[in-house]
């Protein structure tokens, strides 16, 4: 496979995810990814994650997460040495990411301004919670932050549970995303080189964008609907016998095939249920009348009868019953790595979502232990072994 990004080299000095998940994107498509990480402790996920024993390892389930294919050198960038070396580095690289808050890299002489001396063509990309500008700039941002910030909380859940946090870090991935694709598009210019300004907020408020419009343009305020679809009915989730079902009958012929395969005919002539802005009005009901039908028969059964007649629909399942079911498994989605060096057993990872020409991108090495490839990557810019031992001995690297 002919990888898009293969002649690119990136340097990554981001930590625990917007960073790191938006350079998991760019090593699965060709780039040779580098981890700059602080010398001695690394990126904050290698002590992050479910696995107590790995994070004291220095390689947190939520650092293994996306990090598999990058290298590791290491380098204490507030050492005048340090620095020094640092912008050897930069001068091999195409793209530097980095998610400190504004001005970090700045205070320590290595902000775009100089880097950009020292390689004119750099593409520069920051990514921060709220971007390098404007009165909250300063505050420090993780995804849960982000998620109470942008409003997407106050529309999760229903009107008992609401605000609710997103089972996932979603402002995180969501801001590595929007990240890697202005990266990706930053390398098509002629000439290269610019400053990517990322905020995870407005990243993820662009990706709001029926819910900010219709405030905007409608000026419908914004509200938590729980499990049902507020542009159309009947569309949601409904009981099953054994479980949930997700039915999205948004079109009218969707709710015609719908009722009728449902031996509900009746409903359709009914004043409640006319048009579609009726069902959204009575969608309560519309939603107990078909629930006496579902609630017979399984969520899958039904799923797979109502797909066949053209009426998107499908069982509500939980993440270890996705990962094991064949549309998962068939398709390259998982990358596996045996007896991973400091992890002591084998373990699978997700990979990007993409497939190039009918083939899933994949990685051929495990994440790496922290500064792993200092003596290569070095020794490439021209140190000697008695150099780098020196450095280590130091602290420099």
């Amino acid at each position: 496979m002919v990888k898009p990004l293969e002649s690119i080299r990136v340097l990554d000095l981001t930590n625990v995810l917007a960073g790191p998940f938006c350079c998991h994107q760019l090593v699965h498509l060709g780039a040779e990814v580098i981890k700059v990480e602080a010398t001695g402790r690394g990126d904050l996920a290698r002590q992050l994650g479910a696995d107590a024993e790995l994070n004291e390892a220095g390689m947190g389930v939520s650092f293994l997460a996306q990090n598999a294919g990058k290298k590791s050198v290491t380098i204490n960038l507030k050492s005048e040495r340090g620095k020094a070396l640092f912008g050897r580095l930069v001068e091999s690289a195409d793209v530097l990411v980095e998610n400190f808050r504004p001005g970090v890299m700045t205070r320590l002489g290595v902000g775009y301004d100089r880097l950009k001396e020292i390689k004119p063509d750099l593409i520069y990309c920051a990514i921060s919670g709220f971007g390098q500008e404007g009165p909250w700039i300063h505050r420090p941002a993780y995804d849960q932050i982000i998620q109470g910030a942008s409003g997407v909380m106050s529309i999760t859940g229903d009107e008992n549970s609401a605000p609710l946090r997103v089972g996932y870090p979603v402002a995180d991935t969501v801001g590595g995303m929007t990240a890697a694709f202005a990266i990706a598009a930053a390398l098509n210019a002629r000439p290269r080189g610019a400053f990517l300004d990322v905020s995870m907020l407005e990243s993820v408020l662009a990706t709001m964008g029926w819910v900010v419009s219709n405030h905007l343009i409608a000026g419908v305020e914004p509200s938590a609907n729980g499990n049902e679809n507020p542009t159309s009915a009947p569309s949601g989730t409904f009981a099953a016998k054994d479980g949930l079902l997700n039915i999205a009958a948004n079109k009218d012929e969707q709710w015609v095939l719908l009722s009728d395969h449902l031996g509900l005919s009746a409903l359709q002539s009914h004043k409640d249920y006319l048009t579609r802005e009726d069902r959204k009005c009575n969608r309560l009901a519309l939603k107990a009348e078909l629930e006496k039908v579902l609630t017979t028969r399984s969520a899958r059964g039904w799923a797979k009868e109502l797909n066949a007649i053209g009426v998107p629909a499908g069982a509500v399942l939980s993440v270890p019953e996705i990962l094991k079911q064949p549309q998962i498994s068939e398709r390259g989605f998982l990358s596996s790595f045996e007896n991973v060096p400091g992890v002591g057993r084998d373990i699978e990872v997700v990979t990007t979502g993409i497939k190039l020409d009918g083939e899933a991108p994949s990685v051929d090495a495990p994440p790496p232990l922290l500064g792993q490839d200092n003596e290569r990557i070095w020794a490439e810019l021209g140190l000697s072994p008695s150099k780098i031992a020196a450095l280590q001995e130091e602290g420099v690297i």
